[in-house]
């Protein structure tokens, strides 16, 4: 992607229930891509999967994306599968956006430590993986917002010759 095009962005979202089609609002989706919208984005493609490895795994390697967020999946529930989906496929992992996500969470809730979100590098792609709830969505894109310029074009300018 050249430096003067939009950004190309997918909002994945993690949810077995809504995947079986139970009908229920993707309000954490719905509030991702809002907040996407801000940017000088080019088009934002949304997927909605099951919890579980392969689908997760199968729509990140679909996308041809410069960031992608995932919604959902990260919490202690025997289904909270996405951070396991999504490690092995980075090349480096974030651990700063990671921290910063809890960090900004745990000054509002205790309960935001137990949720495994996480931040990386997939060959020229940004990928973060959030919470499912709606709050927690937004408290987390808070806590990344201010880096996302910086590391989008740092990985865009690693894309040029």
């Amino acid at each position: 992607m050249s430096s003067t095009t939009g950004l190309l962005c997918a909002v994945i979202t993690v949810s077995s229930s809504r995947a079986a089609g139970s009908g229920a609002v993707d309000s954490s989706g719905d509030l991702v891509e809002t907040r996407l919208r801000t940017l000088p984005v080019a088009d934002i493609e949304r997927l909605l999967v099951a919890d579980d490895v392969d689908s997760i795994r199968n729509a990140l390697l679909q996308s041809s994306a410069d960031l992608v967020v995932i919604t959902g999946g990260t919490g202690i529930g025997a289904g909270d599968v996405t951070p396991e989906a999504v490690r092995p496929m980075l090349d480096r992992e974030l651990p700063g956006m990671g921290e910063a996500m809890r960090a900004a969470g745990l000054a509002k809730t205790a309960h935001a430590m137990l949720s495994r979100q996480l931040g990386g590098v997939r060959g020229q792609t940004l990928v973060l993986a959030l919470p499912g709830s709606t709050a927690a969505c937004r408290d987390c894109l808070d806590a990344v917002w201010p880096a996302l310029p910086h590391a989008l074009s740092l990985l865009r300018r690693g894309a040029e010759p």
